[in-house]
């Protein structure tokens, strides 16, 4: 544990300037700061509750080539996070409660982040068979999410009983919306003009609307939650304010690259920029932009998906999806969203929805005395041209290369300790 700090004069989330002090862990009264208090002048900085992501691919155990827990947890303290979701995707998957226990484990050998693993809906990701739910959700990892991120759960009637399943502990299930006989593994590109020009198979917005139509239609059977991953489309927008509307418990996430990136950027075949589901349109960008600020989408998640060269570097089809993104995550959204936003709504869908949907009592908190000292500090006017060699992340897969973004984050601190300091 850090000795005593007081950072001073930095804006709250927005509410105006303030000092806070961090004593034991926790933020304590500044009237109360001991004598030999270590300070911090953070005038001209904003400070914002320590991010949460709900959707990382770590890789350990199995794809260390890639990434290992160590490296992209230094990542996501470098962005300013301080927890991270851990997908299942991994060798061997989370989907029992000693594989959800391993997870957690090598989060806090690792100490960059807190480290929350997801469960897989299915055993082996395969769609055929409930994997441990239950199980892992009494272990001592506490899984409350449950995903086969990179698989849709394609199958209704399983579906439906994952829902019914985890109703009873206050569980989610966060979809991977691709309905694979409208999209199956070879659809690479958004359906249209482009994808048809450079004879790439087409990914139709279609194929995720269709699937949380039916999903938000099952969650309202079941009485329980469901969460979409990585929302792309306009179509997916508005089955989502048709669910809200009627009252079905549902969340949904955008990424990052799906707030700004589009889908012209293909035209060169860069395997950079292949990722499920596709880069979109202006036109679909745009609704997610409005869709985010009017609360319809709920977080950023930055689906991070770090890849060795030898997975990446091949023709455009035949390359790995994914891009990383834990570093740039709160620049790119600083610099599409802060207008519409402000700063408690930047730390309302980088921090407080995302710890309020994957039940997290100790992120997402108030800058206040007796909340756990979960805390980024920003610098709002720094930038910097991208370089994916400059990462701690072991993948150099990064969309962002060569681009002028804000470059926010000055130091990083979990439970009281500081994790990151530029």
């Amino acid at each position: 544990m850090m000795p005593p700090i007081m950072i001073t004069g930095a804006d709250l989330a927005g509410a105006g300037p303030g000092d806070l002090l961090i004593m034991d862990g926790q933020f304590a009264d500044p009237a109360l700061a001991p004598a030999d208090v270590q300070r911090f002048d953070a005038a001209g900085l904003v400070a914002l509750p320590g991010l949460v992501d709900l959707h990382t691919h770590l890789r350990e155990p199995g794809r260390e080539d890639a990434e290992t827990v160590e490296s992209g947890t230094a990542a996501a303290a470098r962005g300013g996070f301080t927890a991270v979701l851990a997908m299942a995707n991994t060798d061997p998957v989370t989907d029992t409660a000693e594989a959800a226990a391993h997870v957690a484990a090598l989060g806090r050998r690792a100490g960059h982040t807190q480290v929350i693993p997801v469960g897989a809906v299915t055993k082996g990701l395969a769609g055929t068979e409930l994997a441990e739910l239950g199980l892992m959700a009494r272990s001592a990892a506490g899984v409350r999410v449950f995903s086969d991120d990179g698989h849709c759960v394609g199958d209704a009637r399983l579906m439906r009983r994952a829902l019914e399943y985890v109703r009873a502990f206050g569980g989610v299930i966060a979809q991977h919306a691709q309905d694979p006989r409208l999209a199956g593994p070879d659809a690479c590109c958004h359906e249209g003009e482009i994808s048809g020009r450079l004879g790439l198979a087409g990914w139709p917005p279609a194929a995720e609307s269709t699937i949380v139509a039916r999903d938000v239609e099952l969650a309202e059977l079941t009485r329980s939650r469901v969460h979409v991953c990585h929302v792309s489309t306009a179509e997916t927008v508005e089955v989502l304010r048709w669910a809200k509307r009627r009252g079905i418990a549902v969340t949904a996430e955008v990424t990052p690259h799906h707030l700004l990136l589009t889908t012209d950027l293909v035209t060169g075949y860069d395997p950079t920029f292949k990722v499920n589901p596709p880069l979109r349109p202006a036109e679909h960008v745009t609704v997610l932009r409005e869709a985010l600020a009017d609360g319809t989408i709920d977080a950023v998640a930055t689906d991070h998906a770090p890849h060795a060269r030898h997975d990446k570097e091949h023709a455009f089809p035949d390359a790995a999806f994914g891009m990383v993104g834990l570093e740039t995550a709160l620049g790119v959204v600083l610099e599409t969203m802060l207008d519409a936003l402000g700063w408690a709504g930047v730390a309302d869908r980088l921090s407080v929805a995302p710890a309020r949907i994957a039940g997290l009592n100790g992120q997402g908190r108030a800058l206040t005395p007796g909340e756990p000292a979960n805390l980024v500090l920003v610098d709002p006017s720094a930038r910097r041209v991208v370089d994916a060699t400059d990462s701690a992340s072991l993948s150099r897969n990064n969309p962002w290369h060569g681009l002028d973004l804000p470059d926010p984050v000055v130091a990083t601190y979990w439970n009281g300790n500081q994790t990151y300091r530029r």
